[in-house]
């Protein structure tokens, strides 16, 4: 136990030494995009070393997100694929209402979960697109998350903007990349759609259906590589932390970049 208890202290020192060296930001707000099956080593190491690095005054932001309650959402679609409008029905059956208390964020990976369950953590109230925070500003910084904007202007993406928040993505791509979703919103015409989720306001659990604008982060790659080709020398850093290759760079630089991006190369947006 005590060897193991030393190699994730020894591990948590480096990874807070990487981070430092990347360039993040002490006393700054950082939104963190994580696989650990790539970081390598143990969630709360990394939660503890992401957390030393920014100090006591940083904010640590990770998505929370929960396409679980949903019956319009990905996951949903290729979990009932093929199966008869029967078995669909049984499982939107036994769909659990969003509560942010408790509702687990395990497609965010094991990161996101470690640091909505850290004491003291804060989550936003989206019942698909939260945020979890944990920091000085994390009140500020998902308050006033309206419920049928995912993420837009009414979300913490756009605090994060404000704030002049970091990205770190942390040994994944730019297809997970939250930040350029709020460009999405900044189009001039982007097309909307319905969504639904299970909800249980005052504890009653019931079927919600709101409008948003149309999601899509299929050619998020493209942008990304645009935007690394593109940014000015330095803006986008790149090195290990942990085992995982990671980019840091700053979610301004991004969602402006992204908006041009996205008026050129998506049709009838522009």
């Amino acid at each position: 136990m005590w060897a193991v208890t030393q190699r994730l202290l020894l591990g948590g020192e480096r990874a807070a030494t990487q981070l430092d060296g990347l360039g993040v930001r002490g006393g700054g707000v950082l939104l963190v995009h994580c696989s650990m099956r790539s970081a390598g080593g143990d969630a709360e190491t990394m939660a503890g070393a992401l957390r030393r690095a920014l100090g006591p005054e940083g904010t640590l932001v990770v998505p929370a997100f929960t396409p679980e309650n949903s019956d319009t959402s990905r996951s949903y679609l290729d979990r009932v694929h093929g199966l008869s409008e029967q078995a669909r029905a049984a499982v939107r059956a036994t769909m659990p209402p969003f509560d942010p208390a408790v509702s687990p964020a395990r497609a965010m990976g094991a990161l996101a979960e470690t640091v909505r369950l850290t004491p003291g953590a804060l989550r936003s109230g989206h019942p698909q697109t939260s945020f979890a925070a944990i920091g000085p500003a994390a009140d500020e910084l998902l308050a006033g998350h309206r419920q049928d904007c995912h993420l837009g202007e009414d979300s913490p993406l756009a605090r994060l903007y404000e704030a002049d928040a970091q990205v770190l993505l942390l040994g994944t791509g730019f297809e997970s990349c939250t930040a350029f979703h709020l460009a999405e919103y900044r189009l001039p015409a982007p097309a909307r759609r319905l969504y639904r989720c299970v909800v249980a306001p005052e504890g009653r659990r019931r079927w919600w259906q709101y409008e948003d604008i149309e999601l899509d982060d299929s050619d998020f790659p493209a942008l990304g590589h645009d935007f690394v080709r593109r940014a000015a020398e330095g803006s986008v850093r790149t090195g290990a932390v942990g085992s995982a290759p990671s980019r840091l760079f700053r979610f301004r630089a991004a969602v402006d970049f992204a908006t041009g991006w996205l008026k050129e190369h998506r049709p009838g947006t522009g």
